[in-house]
């Protein structure tokens, strides 16, 4: 069964065939031969005539319906029958063994022919038989005397070979095949046809008769060769159509009758074309035609065209087995040509990946700066320039886009979802995307808005078509309806393609994924060694608290997660030189080291604005908010700030306090009452207004109270809100109230949190002793 292409399925054999349908007519079972030859479809093993063409009797003297049901040998002879009996029986490919030299009694005349044997693509047995192999027999004349026997096959073209095998260049190994295939076959044009990554072909190379035009350079459309031919291609190497203007000789019975179906044609040599070809050949002047495939790693990389113009031409089977080896030679040395080339290329680029990966191990040097040093990026994949981030660094190499055009081209490709994006045609993949001069991008996109983006320039082109291939249909009238023909006109059209740079190759995309873990890699290694000071950094800034006898002061810092020992959550205890004590509690935006720094600055500037000054919290507050505007620091937080002051004529303690948008503070007196100190509001977020007034609240705390100031890691769910979350806090809290405050700390945490939290989380604990 061939393939009609993804998304298409066969017409049921006998459908009315026009160019509106082609690219799904079952071309391998078309019931018919062309009338070179005659052919027989006989069961095995008994070797009894099952299905014939229609014209049997023109090559064998016996009426086709006559010779059904009938054993071979009472149809071919005895000898004849025997010598393809004896073929049939032996072990292996039957093709290879081709052909069966016989000679056939027509009508007292001896006539030489070539009985060529496949056994047939196995269908499905009827319902109650059991399934039978079906051996194809195609008969042709073989007129005049052999040119060479089969097995000197080889003798016959052995000149050829050699000069293939010392040719240096494609272009040799083209033109030397042209022409010994043109020597060999007697065909008055014969052409190297390559096709592209789309199956629109080329003519690479041509051998023709004096005073034929050129078609060398032409391209065709990959409509002229729909997909489930160019998959039969794959499967039978060669396919002669000696006369373009024959009638069919169908199958008889139309079925076969072991399986109920038309008979598979995919191996046979006589198989009858597509009606829309042949129209196609007539429409060119083409008289005869024959093709040979060209393969790559089994798939169809080519065509050797062969086109005869002065009338039918039909090279006997020697002569077109020989130029089938040359093409299989052909093909191989092609493979042989382009692994050396790969080779070559693959090394290099082998060399270059292995240098940047060492390179980028090198962790006192910018990533940006290894990857675009000697050797660069530009080493690795060739393309008009670079451009990369990475690490809050960016840099690039080559011809540089536009302000913003990078960014632009990395948050689309981020969007498609793959690791490694590509296109020739940015223009048409993303028309909303501005890239000034890059027209194909090949991008890798990276964790945290990371990338990095190789750009190519538009490679403008012209491509001569055989005609114009955006017309490539007529319409033509049969009767009283319209039939869409193959078109007509094969002059040179030339067309301009623009917006399409050079593609990247298959390779080169595998290549750049394989530098895409090794980025990762990278990244990963410098990021844990950032972690690592960024941890360092902060477990120096989260010191214990100062100790005095009228307080007991606990704190507490957990990571939202053990892989991530760093965050934005901070706390801080202090003591002023009045006496009395400052509480600060924090949570930056953020997880990550971005945040850890901007927490470290924030409780810097802090503790200076703080520090012996007569301010109240909101006026500390205010001056932060201020000068995180001025020293340019980009943070958003939430802070609370606090002031206790001992007021020894009460016993009590006062606290002052102001809050940037942070969760209330808890109290739990000593006889268990919970209060949660919300204040008349909570002022804005740090760094959203830099002239932003919180109003400040105070209340008297009595001896034996206990204060906790807290992040909202630790009363914050996906499943529950904040007030759910600071009731259960003030339950839990209240219930402890007679432990140490280390305990509480502790003990709060594994309450509300027994399996770590989503967020992180900062405590301060205060118990006033009185």
């Amino acid at each position: 069964m061939t393939d009609p292409g993804p998304g298409l399925e066969l017409l049921p054999p006998g459908t009315p065939i026009d160019l509106s349908n082609c690219e799904r007519e079952p071309i391998h079972v078309p019931g018919s031969i062309q009338p070179r030859g005659v052919l027989l479809a006989v069961s095995e093993p008994d070797l009894v005539v099952q299905q014939v063409s229609e014209n049997l009797a023109e090559l064998v003297g016996v009426e086709a319906a006559d010779a059904l049901g009938r054993p071979l040998t009472e149809v071919l002879g005895v000898v004849p029958a025997e010598a393809v009996a004896r073929s049939a029986s032996a072990f292996g490919d039957l093709r290879e063994r081709n052909p069966v030299e016989i000679t056939l009694d027509l009508d007292g005349s001896p006539l030489p022919v070539d009985a060529l044997l496949h056994r047939a693509v196995p269908g499905e047995a009827l319902e109650g038989t059991s399934p039978t192999s079906t051996l194809v027999v195609e008969l042709e004349p073989a007129y005049g005397p052999r040119p060479f026997s089969f097995p000197n096959t080889y003798q016959a073209v052995r000149g050829t070979v050699g000069d293939l095998n010392r040719a240096s260049t494609l272009q040799e190994l083209y033109d030397i095949t042209a022409s010994a295939v043109r020597q060999l076959t007697g065909f008055d044009r014969v052409m190297v046809y390559r096709y592209d990554a789309d199956h629109n072909g080329e003519v690479v190379a041509e051998a023709k008769a004096p005073g034929l035009n050129s078609f060398l350079g032409l391209h065709y459309p990959a409509s002229d060769i729909p997909a489930q031919a160019r998959a039969l291609y794959e499967k039978n190497w060669i396919r002669l159509i000696s006369d373009v203007d024959y009638v069919p000789a169908p199958l008889r019975p139309g079925d076969l009758p072991a399986t109920g179906a038309p008979l598979d044609l995919t191996y046979s040599t006589l198989r009858s074309v597509s009606p829309i070809h042949v129209e196609y050949l007539q429409n060119m002047g083409v008289r005869a035609s024959m093709s040979i495939s060209l393969l790559r790693d089994d798939r169809l990389w080519g065509l050797i065209a062969c086109h005869h113009y002065t009338g039918p031409h039909a090279p006997p089977f020697a002569t077109r087995a020989a130029a089938e080896f040359l093409g299989s030679t052909l093909s191989l040395r092609l493979v042989d040509r382009a692994e050396e080339d790969e080779v070559h290329r693959a090394l290099r680029v082998r060399s270059t990946l292995a240098w940047l990966t060492a390179a980028t191990l090198d962790e006192d040097r910018p990533l940006a700066d290894t990857l675009l040093g000697s050797p660069s990026l530009l080493d690795l994949l060739p393309a008009d320039g670079v451009v990369l981030s990475l690490q809050r660094q960016t840099g690039t190499r080559g011809v540089p886009l536009p302000e913003g055009a990078a960014e632009a081209v990395a948050a689309w490709a981020a969007g498609q979802g793959r690791d490694v994006v590509a296109t020739d045609s940015l223009p048409t993949a993303a028309p909303g995307v501005a890239a000034g001069p890059a027209c194909g991008v090949l991008v890798v996109p990276l964790p945290e808005g990371q990338y990095v983006l190789w750009h190519r320039a538009e490679a403008v082109r012209t491509v001569d078509w055989g005609g114009d291939p955006h017309n490539k249909a007529i319409a033509a009238r049969e009767g009283d309806e319209v039939r869409l023909s193959p078109r007509r006109s094969f002059d040179r059209w030339r067309e301009t393609v623009r917006d399409r740079s050079e593609p990247w190759t298959a390779q080169e995309v595998a290549e750049i994924a394989e530098l895409r873990t090794h980025l990762l890699e990278a990244l990963y290694a410098r990021s844990r060694s950032q972690v690592r000071a960024a941890e360092t950094l902060q477990r120096s800034l989260l010191t214990a608290p100062p100790q005095r006898g009228d307080l007991a002061v606990a704190v507490r810092y957990v990571p939202a997660t053990q892989e991530a020992q760093i965050g934005g959550d901070w706390y801080d205890v202090f003591e002023q030189p009045d006496g009395s004590t400052v509480l600060v509690i924090g949570d930056v935006v953020g997880h990550d080291t971005e945040a850890a720094a901007d927490m470290a600055q924030l409780r810097g500037v802090l503790r200076g604005i703080a520090y012996d000054s007569a301010d109240g919290p909101a006026a500390v507050l205010t001056r932060l908010d201020g000068a995180v505007a001025g020293l340019g620091l980009h943070s958003m937080a939430t802070v609370l700030v606090g002031r206790l002051v001992p007021e020894p004529a009460s016993g009590g303690t006062r606290l002052r306090w102001a809050s940037a948008g942070h969760l209330p503070p808890l109290v739990v007196e000593p006889d268990g009452m919970t209060r949660v100190l919300t204040g008349p509001r909570a002022g804005l977020l740090l760094g959203v207004d830099p002239t932003a007034v919180r109003p400040e609240s105070e209340v008297l705390l009595a001896p034996g109270s206990t204060l906790l100031l807290y992040t909202d890691g630790l009363v914050e769910r996906r499943d529950q809100v904040f007030d759910d979350g600071v009731d259960r806090l003030a339950v839990e809290l209240a219930a402890l109230r007679g432990r140490p405050v280390e305990e509480v700390c502790d003990e709060v945490l594994a309450r509300l949190l027994p399996e770590g939290g989503e967020d992180d989380v900062a405590l301060v604990a205060v118990r006033l002793r009185g």
